[in-house]
């Protein structure tokens, strides 16, 4: 869709692109280390070391609820959580509610680790100032039409 002046472009289109690329590329790394997005996010939601404020089980539907802003159509948290309870990265209690295990948490800090490298790569060629400015324009244009 690129036309001849670039300022006449439709920045919906080069969002859309740019998140389909993002993610894409975000979760083929995920993948390189045997986890998933949503399985990341899960573990993340779950960790009192990183978005968990308590480390108080949560079910499906309230990590389902708190990834609302995130999470994709074809993401399926039921599938997901019961992949990590049956790597041994999560336990479910009675009630349904899902807690971080030692090797959930170990797994969590491991994938953690290699995100530097992730944003590097996202950033290879685009100075902070390039970046801030793109962010500042996007939020300007959100704001315009909100």
């Amino acid at each position: 869709m690129p036309t001849t002046d670039p300022a006449a472009e439709p920045a919906a289109y080069w969002t859309g692109v740019a998140y389909q690329a993002l993610i894409a590329f975000t979760r083929a790394h995920l993948a390189e280390q045997g986890i998933t997005q949503p399985q990341f996010w899960l573990l993340r939601n779950l960790s009192p070391a990183d978005l968990s404020p308590d480390g108080a089980p949560m079910t499906v539907p309230e990590l389902r609820a708190a990834m609302a802003t995130y999470l994709r159509a074809e993401d399926d948290l039921d599938a997901e959580s019961e992949a990590l309870v049956a790597k041994g990265q999560l336990s479910r209690d009675e009630a349904g509610g899902l807690t971080i295990t030692e090797a959930g948490e170990r797994a969590r800090v491991a994938v953690k680790a290699t995100t530097p490298r992730l944003r590097e790569r996202i950033h290879e060629g685009v100075d902070d100032a390039d970046y801030v400015a793109a962010l500042g324009v996007l939020r300007r244009m959100i704001r315009n039409v909100s």
